[in-house]
């Protein structure tokens, strides 16, 4: 079963969530939240799966929650407002996913089946936007810390997470096991002090002009790790 925390202030939405997750034969809605503050004390009490934040709550906002239980749990963002502040804003606190409210039930479902699968997901609406954002943006001069300490199967599976791919897409790319991509995803989160794989690939974005694209093609034989 995949534990859900539902945190919106406003109690319909947080009903009709509940009743769409609650429909769902693997997941279960473990908590409600009322606001950011709430939300982070359940959150750190009952340890869901996933957090679905909404951004715009009293006492502390979704973004600030984010940040707050990001390292904790996955967060899966789902808001009415696709601004530019609150997409980056929640990503860049760890979010591992931004999703809008007119996402019809069963594409909500399979959000957060992704996100607990440990991949990220970003609604259609703002992906070109993001991914006009990051080709407007100059290149790095130089590699933010802890990149240096990626081993070389390390960078390539970062590049990949650059690119916006799957844990399955990885494994498929380099030749190797879809456990092992886990494994290398959780050891490059640590080594970059990232909270979810989105601020993985926003990062290998920003730094794509140092060498750390992922080849075309794998370079090490089958079964690689």
């Amino acid at each position: 079963m995949i534990d859900v925390l539902v945190a919106d202030d406003q109690a319909a939405v947080r009903a009709g969530l509940v009743l769409i997750l609650g429909a769902a034969p693997d997941v279960r809605v473990v908590g409600e939240a009322a606001d950011g503050a709430e939300a982070v004390e359940m959150a750190r009490e009952l340890r869901p799966d996933v957090v679905l934040m909404d951004v715009r709550m009293p006492r502390l906002d979704g973004i600030a929650a984010t940040r707050e239980i990001a390292g904790l749990t996955d967060v899966l963002v789902l808001t009415t407002f696709d601004m530019d502040e609150y997409v980056f804003g929640a990503l860049r606190a760890g979010a591992a996913g931004f999703l809008l409210k007119d996402v019809d039930a069963d594409r909500l479902v399979e959000a957060v089946r992704t996100v607990a699968a440990g991949e990220g997901i970003i609604a259609p609406k703002v992906t070109r936007r993001l991914i006009g954002a990051f080709s407007s943006t100059p290149a790095a001069p130089a590699e933010p810390p802890g990149l240096a300490d990626l081993t070389p199967r390390e960078r390539e599976v970062f590049g990949c997470l650059g690119e916006g791919l799957s844990n399955g897409q990885i494994a498929a790319r380099l030749d190797m096991a879809e456990t092992t991509t886990k494994t290398h995803v959780s050891r490059i989160l640590g080594k970059l002090g990232l909270a979810s794989r989105v601020q993985a690939a926003i990062l290998a974005q920003e730094t794509a002009g140092t060498g750390l694209s992922a080849p075309a093609a794998p370079e090490r034989p089958t079964g690689a790790g």
